[in-house]
């Protein structure tokens, strides 16, 4: 409880300001490029009812849920063998550095021309954004696991995979969470780009057509939806993977 306690007064600080921030601003601009808090809180009530949403969110969780499975089964594996094969993850790490830094959306037409329009090309955008994170926090996880674990596994006489899932995977868990979370929100910026640039269905899609439409309600309702979601699975997140360096540390 006491963990949990500074997160829960932090987040609610956070929101507090946003609020107010958000108020202010629209006092500012008025009703042409913004909507006011209760504005967009009462057409966001009604738009979550509506048939159109329950399709959209559909074809996004769908996606989302196949990418980031995607994306952590991938991570994790290429952070595994990475981080425990030194000369490997000498010679791999440092490209997986450098396609990290390489715009993702400069991708987006080989992604097309691989998988064409419709699910499968944002399951790859978004699978894309979250792996590499995923990777790179497990390699460094893996190789910061503490000698004398690894020495008394081996004194034990644990096969490889005993080695990994008693030993290896508990003492680097609070550090992979933590790419995992990184990954997650990655993941989803990603499926909503892809679902933004191709696609005639799901938020992103949704939210494009809004801004050309320049139907500011929804604008200011699919923003608000989409930043509670990433909001609420981030602090979730936060909250599990310091319980767990908590229990590490204990």
């Amino acid at each position: 409880m006491k963990g949990r306690a500074p997160i829960l007064r932090n987040t609610l600080t956070l929101l507090v300001a946003i609020v107010v921030l958000w108020q202010l601003l629209y006092w500012l601009v008025g009703d042409v490029a913004l909507r006011s808090p209760a504005q967009t809180l009462a057409f966001t009530l009604r738009f979550v009812t509506t048939p159109q949403f329950a399709a959209h969110l559909a074809e996004t969780a769908g996606a989302f849920g196949m990418a980031l499975v995607l994306a952590v089964v991938i991570g994790l594996g290429i952070g595994f063998v990475l981080g425990g094969h030194r000369f490997l993850g000498e010679v791999f790490e440092p490209m997986l550095i450098a396609l990290y830094s390489i715009p993702k959306i400069t991708l987006y037409p080989i992604l097309l021309l691989a998988f064409g329009l419709g699910i499968s090309s944002k399951v790859a955008f978004g699978t894309i954004h979250g792996v590499i994170p995923i990777a790179l926090f497990t390699i460094n996880a893996v190789r910061n696991v503490r000698t004398v674990h690894m020495k008394t596994g081996r004194v034990m006489g644990l096969r490889p995979w005993d080695m990994v899932t008693r030993i290896v995977f508990p003492s680097a868990l609070p550090e992979i969470f933590a790419g995992l979370r990184i990954g997650f929100s990655l993941t989803l910026i990603g499926t909503l780009l892809g679902e933004m640039f191709a696609s005639q269905r799901g938020l992103g899609f949704l939210l494009m057509s809004a801004i050309g439409l320049h139907n500011v309600d929804l604008i200011m309702t699919l923003t608000l939806l989409l930043t509670l979601f990433a909001g609420t699975a981030s602090v979730v997140l936060l909250a599990i993977n310091q319980r767990l360096r908590a229990r590490m540390s204990a």
